[in-house]
């Protein structure tokens, strides 16, 4: 970043920034090193990366806990979504990332210890879902470190990755990520395969498995009742483009990586769409499915 007083570009429009100025802002966080590799464990030609964020109650608490009817939202994720995920994900076979706010965590111990007991990947989701892009260094590095710590006694393991709350960064978030010596981060969208992260033009080591909110449930189903957030896709729909995502990372041999949420996908008219998913990439017979945490550990030890 530049070194000027960033107060003296607030009051300047874009267009009037210097040039040192703007190329500063670019080169905080960049994609660096493409991290494909020719091929995946046991010959699989695509990687499936299933993740779940498990906000639960953590949505609303973000925004002063006031509505009790969306806190009892949050509890069906835990109470009807997570185990109805779960037995999907057990029929299968199939381990799966869990990004958990530590403060949904602290709520349901048992769940994060359930799912690490049947293989699947707890990974650092924020301390109650706050808008980490926003805060001061200190704030942010105490809230991160302290949802890492709460993961860890509550499970047993260190968590590896880091999916940021609010699908951001700060210009302080990769150098937190760096104090905790993460494996990886899955927040940005750089590509569709992993990438190495680099900060003020320098390699990281910090594997990014990118996310994209078109392989996020929540854009086609999220809705808020006191706002104008009111989408709606069909879920046929919703299966259609989940499957040509897919089909287009098997073609080329990259990465499907999908985000769903406990709270949203876990409903009996949407659950369908992630079985009709996993079938048809069993179906192509050369799929590995995976954690995050596993992909991005292949991925930095064998890109081509």
């Amino acid at each position: 970043m530049t070194q000027d007083n960033p107060s003296d570009f607030s009051r300047m429009e874009p267009w009037q920034w210097p040039d040192p100025h703007w190329q500063g802002l670019i080169r905080q966080v960049r994609a660096g090193r493409p991290l494909r590799p020719r091929q995946w464990p046991g010959g699989a030609r695509c990687a499936v990366a299933l993740s779940f964020d498990s906000d639960h109650e953590t949505n609303e608490l973000r925004e002063g806990g006031k509505s009790i009817g969306r806190m009892a939202w949050g509890q069906y994720g835990n109470r009807v979504g997570v185990p109805r995920i779960a037995k999907l994900l057990d029929r299968h076979g199939i381990r799966a990332t869990f990004y958990v706010p530590a403060v949904a965590a602290l709520t349901y111990p048992d769940e994060q210890r359930g799912l690490v007991a049947a293989g699947h990947e707890i990974g650092i989701h924020g301390w109650i879902h706050e808008l980490n892009s926003v805060l001061p260094y200190e704030t942010e590095r105490d809230l991160m470190f302290r949802a890492t710590d709460a993961l860890e006694k509550i499970t047993g393991l260190r968590p590896v990755g880091l999916r940021t709350p609010s699908w951001d960064f700060s210009p302080n978030t990769l150098r937190i990520e760096r104090e905790l010596g993460l494996l990886y981060d899955s927040s940005l969208m750089a590509d569709e395969d992993c990438y190495e992260l680099e900060m003020e033009g320098e390699p990281t080591g910090i594997v990014e498995l990118p996310v994209e909110w078109v392989r996020d449930d929540a854009v086609y189903f999220m809705m808020h009742r006191f706002q104008s957030l009111r989408p709606y896709t069909p879920p046929e729909d919703v299966l259609n483009i989940f499957r040509r995502e897919f089909d287009a990372a098997h073609a080329e041999g990259g990465i499907f990586q999908l985000t769903c949420h406990p709270h949203i996908i876990g409903y009996r008219s949407r659950i369908w769409i992630l079985e009709e998913l996993i079938a048809h990439a069993k179906a192509k017979g050369d799929v590995w499915f995976a954690t995050h945490a596993e992909v991005a550990a292949y991925a930095r030890d064998n890109a081509a």
